[in-house]
């Protein structure tokens, strides 16, 4: 059955009310981000603010490694346990499927500094020893999630919106005048794969998906080496794309994927541009176009979700845009069946 969620991001500071819209409007609820909060609670210092992870402190408007966990670092930290403790009220006895998203090690690398070399991406023991803490990290939230809510089946969202740029060598250094070396893909897979083997060392299963709003670079990426448990992949169980940044050869790559068995997260509602969101009858015909490039048979499999996050949305439009897509889902189901 084709299914719906969000991928992050929602307006406003109110996290309660955040988080009940998601689980009242979303077929599959999951922790909302609030970036208005703060640095903190951004994309950048909420990964790196993730339990027990490298100290890192917030300095002239950019994230950077540290001797010691700055104040803001301190801040997203406090905002993760306060963000679960909260979700206690609002998901008491709630059983089914729940998605948490985590910023990737490859987003991180590229946006945060570090002494001598500029960026983490620049400094391969950086940016080892940054993969490993996030995934040690993101394991500890896993198994408090699990403890808090026994009866709940956890979903795993890895965000990676630089990862196209960091595998082109499209990163660009602070100055700005030069570009980052591109990373090779078997240390790619390796830094994700470190995270998605997490939850099973804990004894936990947990769906995990790869998400990127951000366009592939120089020509079709190997999209089926990020699923798969076999010694070359990420390890992933799907993909979560925007429908509007697919070219041709990558509806060819994600038929590799579909084939292998892994899920796919359709972002069929762009966040950008005007009108927002689309008709009901705009998203169905942009999904059932993309299922048919694709070609593989994949409804079970299938969770429609905005292009990206909905932070600069006005609360009425993100409730509109879960409605849209509720109603997509089921027509794109029936017209699959």
């Amino acid at each position: 059955m084709v299914s719906f969620s969000g991928v992050g991001s929602l307006p406003g500071t109110d996290f309660g009310a955040a988080a009940r819209l998601t689980f009242d409007k979303v077929a599959l609820p999951y922790l909302p981000e609030l970036p208005a909060r703060g640095p903190w609670a951004e994309m950048i210092g909420r990964g790196l603010g993730l339990p027990s992870g490298l100290p890192a402190e917030f300095s002239a408007g950019e994230w950077r490694l540290a001797d010691l966990p700055g104040v803001d670092q301190r801040r997203a930290r406090a905002t993760w346990r306060d963000d679960l403790d909260r979700l206690d009220e609002v998901a008491d006895g709630y059983t089914g499927r729940f998605k948490v998203a985590v910023t990737g090690p490859w987003t991180l690398a590229a946006a945060t500094g570090v002494a001598h070399v500029g960026r983490v991406l620049a400094d391969v023991g950086a940016r080892r020893d940054l993969a490993q803490s996030i995934a040690e990290a993101v394991g500890e939230v896993l198994v408090d999630l699990a403890r808090r809510f026994p009866g709940v089946e956890l979903v795993l969202q890895v965000d990676e919106p630089s990862l196209p740029a960091v595998a082109a060598g499209a990163v660009p250094t602070p100055g700005g005048f030069f570009r980052h070396r591109s990373i090779d893909l078997p240390e790619i897979c390796r830094a994700l794969g470190w995270i998605t083997a997490e939850p099973a060392r804990r004894g936990l299963t947990v769906d995990t998906v790869l998400h990127s709003c951000a366009p592939w670079r120089e020509g079709p990426w190997p999209l089926r080496s990020l699923v798969g448990s076999d010694s070359t992949g990420a390890g992933f169980g799907a993909v979560s794309l925007d429908l509007d940044q697919l070219t041709n050869p990558d509806f060819d790559a994600l038929a590799d994927v579909v084939d292998a068995g892994a899920g796919l997260h359709l972002g069929c509602v762009p966040t950008v541009g005007e009108p927002r969101p689309l008709a009901v009858d705009a998203v169905r015909h942009r999904v059932l176009t993309a299922l048919d490039r694709i070609g593989a048979p994949v409804t079970d499999r299938l969770i429609l979700t905005p292009a990206c996050g909905l932070a600069g949305w006005m609360p009425k439009e993100v409730t509109r845009a879960f409605e849209v897509l509720a109603k997509a889902a089921d027509q794109v189901d029936d017209a699959l069946a």
